[in-house]
């Protein structure tokens, strides 16, 4: 099988000495004005070619943001991340927006200008690393991390790109600032420990990198020593992930991550004439229909780790990836990211939303037309693009099952076995999720405020990241804990039109002090008009008490929901929301406790939700074998 290390670039040196600036973002034979020109006259373009005029028009009016060394020094100080960030991204979208608008308008001076001052900005800015990246300093400029990195790669492309629209001076500058902030560290001061990370670090720090060089870097020589580094980060990037495609450190990091894989690949098959290409690789194919695999409905995510709940999709990756992977799912039009939704602005996305989608001809909406007809449709309808289907990725254990009713209703049921510590871990083995019709029932937090403690010792007594925030038992007080080590084990795995079924043993993932022998966790999802998930957790406990146990303890079953769960009659709850979720308990056995909580989500914004815990009546013998059943039961309103 063809994978990175088969490639001997130094077998391609007349092919990438042969490569001419604009040659990868646009290839063929049309030059910038003409693409400018087609972009311009493509209507299904014109929503997102307004959106970022739009947001070009604005900011003309704002003046430039400032990063100061106040802001700069509240992260070791305090511990924030947003106050220095929303500035930094902030000069970022503007060059994205003004980039974009000085390409496509370039009759309208005003974007130039502002481009012009916004493009020097960033290049005096001290460092363009971040503040909770900057760490160990290499050389007067910091550290390369994913913005640092993201940064080379718009400005280089962009330089590129429009050319002689831009001053002479400033494509000087922006070549220096290239080579002192990125190749000549890059080449004399690693390497950098991201270089060989399986996530996301490796693909985007890498990638814009060898973007860059292949804009900015004429020597071949140079050139093949810079990219020999960056194929070694590229099958780091590629061990992350299991031959089933999923990306554990969720979908907003797969978008994020694999993105940038193919934003770099694009560019090296083109320069090489197809003699390297990075899509050829056969785990990219499984990779690339991840993000088929985990949506539940229309924009709802199945949002395991630091992932959102729901996402907008990025059109032009998904239509690139389709050029290669015919079985890539074309979504709905209606799920295309809008161009703010990006609150970094980053530039190689957003540029490729259009000139991809361009490419594809108009694929996406005759698609998209075609199935709303075949469903009788004539308005945009939650499940097209996303069908009735059910799978299980074996390699990080999650099981997605979609069902689409007759009526047009889409319930979803997600869990997940793996391990706690992956990627972006939560301490989350056993977790579930079910979602009807868009809205969440059983949730996931997500991601939270990300922080320095975020990142640091304290992680897990955040509510998302600690298993005290997710749907899952706390055993005599005791929660799951971090570490590969405390992992889930597959015993079941059942899959057919008519029901799911997963069975997990999960006593691993407790500490020896919660006296677990055994927990075994199944889950029944029966997929009818009326679709129904019988959850059974099979609990054996220690014969003697352990050191650590605590016999007043009670074994309580955990649910997390973003509704208010209310009483029917006794036996029963209810999670209402465009449907009702009936969750059917014993009552003779269970007490149901409701409590309001709240935590900060990633843009630190205040959030509300609920737990809503089971707590035994009367308890059982320390060394026998306890039973929770409950069921869960969907009905349309």
């Amino acid at each position: 099988m063809m994978e990175w290390g088969d490639w001997e670039l130094r077998e391609w040196s007349s092919a990438l000495a042969a490569r001419s600036l604009g040659f990868g973002l646009l290839g063929g034979e049309s030059g910038p004005d003409e693409w400018a020109s087609r972009l311009l006259e493509d209507r299904s373009l014109a929503g997102l070619v307004s959106e970022i005029e739009a947001e070009a028009a604005r900011m003309l009016g704002e003046p430039e943001p400032e990063l100061t060394d106040e802001l700069f020094r509240m992260f070791a100080e305090t511990g924030d991340r947003l106050a220095y960030e929303k500035v930094y991204f902030a000069r970022r979208k503007r060059l994205c927006a003004f980039g974009v608008m000085s390409w496509l308008r370039p009759e309208e001076e005003a974007y130039r200008d502002s481009l012009h001052r916004t493009a020097w900005s960033i290049c005096n800015e001290f460092t363009w690393c971040l503040p909770a990246h900057y760490g160990e300093k290499r050389g007067r400029f910091g550290n390369i991390d994913l913005f640092a990195a993201e940064t080379g790669f718009a400005l280089a492309e962009l330089s590129a790109l429009l050319g002689d629209r831009l001053d002479a001076e400033l494509r000087a500058q922006i070549g220096m600032e290239m080579e002192r902030r990125l190749f000549e560290p890059f080449l004399e001061q690693g390497p950098y420990p991201w270089e060989r990370l399986e996530n996301n670090w490796s693909s985007v720090c890498a990638g814009s990198i060898g973007a860059a060089a292949l804009y900015g870097i004429r020597d071949t020589d140079r050139l093949v020593r810079v990219l020999e580094r960056v194929h070694v980060s590229m099958a780091c990037f590629l061990a992350g992930y299991g031959e089933d495609g999923a990306c554990v450190e969720g979908y907003g990091y797969w978008q994020y991550g694999f993105g940038y894989y193919a934003y770099y690949s694009d560019l090296l098959k083109r320069a090489t004439g197809g003699a390297i290409d990075g899509f050829a690789i056969p785990k990219v194919k499984g990779i690339a229909l991840f993000q088929q695999r985990c949506f539940s409905c229309g924009d709802m995510v199945v949002n395991f780790s630091d992932s959102p709940q729901r996402s907008g999709i990025f059109m032009g990756l998904t239509l690139r990836l389709r050029d290669e992977f015919p079985e890539v799912a074309l979504p709905e039009a209606a799920l295309r990211a809008p161009f703010a939704a990006d609150h970094c602005g980053r530039w190689a996305p957003a540029v490729r939303n259009l000139i991809w989608a361009a490419e594809a001809r108009g694929a996406l909406l005759a698609k998209a037309s075609e199935l709303r007809k075949a469903a009788g449709d004539t308005e945009t309808s939650a499940h097209v693009g996303w069908p009735t289907e059910a799978h299980f990725m074996t390699d990080a254990a999650w099981l997605m099952s979609r069902y689409v009713a007759e009526d047009g209703s889409v319930y979803s049921f997600a869990a997940k076995g793996g391990h706690n510590g992956e990627s972006h871990n939560h301490n989350d083995c056993g977790h579930f999720l079910l979602h009807a019709d868009g809205e969440v029932y059983l949730a996931d937090l997500g991601s939270g405020m990300y922080t320095k403690q975020y990142f640091g010792p304290e992680r897990y007594t955040f509510w998302c990241n600690g298993s005290q925030g997710h749907s899952l038992p706390i055993v005599r007080g005791q929660l799951q804990q971090e570490g590969a080590e405390h992992r889930a084990v597959v015993t079941k795995v059942l899959l057919s039109d008519v029901e799911d079924e997963l069975g997990l043993e999960l006593s691993g993932a407790y500490p020896k002090g919660a006296g677990l022998l055994g927990l075994e966790r199944s889950f029944q999802w029966r997929k009818t008009d009326g679709p129904s998930l019988v959850l059974v957790d099979r609990f054996t406990m220690a014969e003697a008490p352990l050191d650590a146990l605590r016999q007043d303890e009670p074994i309580v079953e955990r649910f997390i929901t973003l509704l208010e769960p209310k009483r029917v009659e006794e036996g029963v709850l209810m999670l209402e929301g465009g449907h009702r979720l009936y969750i059917s308990y014993h009552p003779e056995a269970w007490r149901p406790v409701i409590t309001t909580r709240s935590d900060l989500n990633h843009a630190g914004e205040e959030r509300h939700w609920y737990t809503l815990d089971f707590v035994p009546l009367a308890e059982g013998a320390v060394g026998g074998r306890e039973e929770a059943a409950f069921q869960f039961s969907f009905q349309k309103k």
